[in-house]
């Protein structure tokens, strides 16, 4: 079956993104991730989705709804335009806040964890979503989630949460069916984040991420793991299912990695010396 022409691209997307708390952000990253090191990668996946975002022909202009001044900061510097958070506490509420303060025909409102988006994916969502001219979404990598919602006539809907996507399907939005692997990695988890390294993360998370873990070299295999040694001097023992969520085949002895150690001091998950860029 051959893919449908999309009709050429209409800047008219309003994209919103929502961040509400920098403080309390990916706490299922806590075992693995420093507070200040969550903080830092939350920043970082934010600059890479609005960067992602601006490069789509698709989109009018990028707003985010957040109160803290961190993620201002980076938002501005992304050349979005900020929105006060309102008082009012979730999700939901900050989106459809920022959609009436926009008070544009075409919102939509976009996951801020989004490091490996290319351009080309949001594009080709987006212009599906207007062709079909309905509230539309896209599902994320587990199914369950959503991480783009395409408002209509103005009206967004936001239900983001638990099951949203089916929240969203059941509202009337319609799932968009494209094969867009980074729209619809959104991070929250170790394995979310194994899966958009493999993708290819923008450089801001990258940058991060190459700041994080502990430079080490493989040395060699035993039985169920890999042995590396660490630039600090430890000795340290991956699992092999800790290198299958990284992505690796095969670990070779002199290769150069970074393994990120959960409290307790095991290493969860290996990434390359130096993360790949989407591709």
């Amino acid at each position: 079956m051959s893919t449908p022409t999309h009709a050429a691209a209409t800047a008219d997307a309003h994209v919103v993104l929502a961040v509400k708390d920098l403080l309390h952000a990916k706490t299922r990253l806590a075992g693995t991730l420093p507070a200040e090191g969550r903080a830092a990668l939350v920043l970082a996946m934010l600059a890479d989705t609005l960067n992602a975002a601006q490069r789509s022909p698709e989109v009018a202009a990028v707003h985010v709804v957040t109160r803290d001044e961190s993620v201002a900061s980076v938002a501005r510097r992304c050349g979005a335009a900020v929105i006060a958070d309102p008082p009012t506490a979730g999700l939901n509420p900050a989106l459809e806040h920022a959609a009436s303060a926009v008070g544009a025909r075409r919102m939509v409102a976009l996951q801020p964890d989004l490091p490996a988006l290319r351009p080309s994916e949001l594009s080709a969502a987006l212009a599906e979503a207007r062709l079909r001219a309905q509230r539309c979404f896209t599902v994320d990598r587990d199914g369950t989630g959503t991480t783009m919602l395409s408002g209509y006539g103005g009206a967004l809907q936001a239900l983001f949460g638990v099951d949203s996507a089916a929240h969203h399907q059941r509202s009337g939005a319609q799932p968009l069916a494209g094969a867009w692997p980074g729209l619809r990695c959104d991070v929250d988890t170790l394995a979310d984040l194994a899966a958009a390294l493999r993708l290819g993360v923008g450089p801001a998370t990258g940058a991060v991420l190459d700041g994080l873990g502990t430079p080490a070299t493989v040395a060699g295999h035993t039985e169920g793991a890999v042995l590396l040694r660490g630039d600090d001097g430890a000795t340290l023992f991956c699992a092999d299912a800790a290198a299958k969520l990284g992505g690796w085949r095969q670990l070779r002895p002199g290769q150069r990695v970074r393994a990120h150690r959960d409290e307790e001091g095991r290493v969860v998950l290996v990434t390359p010396a130096a993360t790949n860029a989407p591709g």
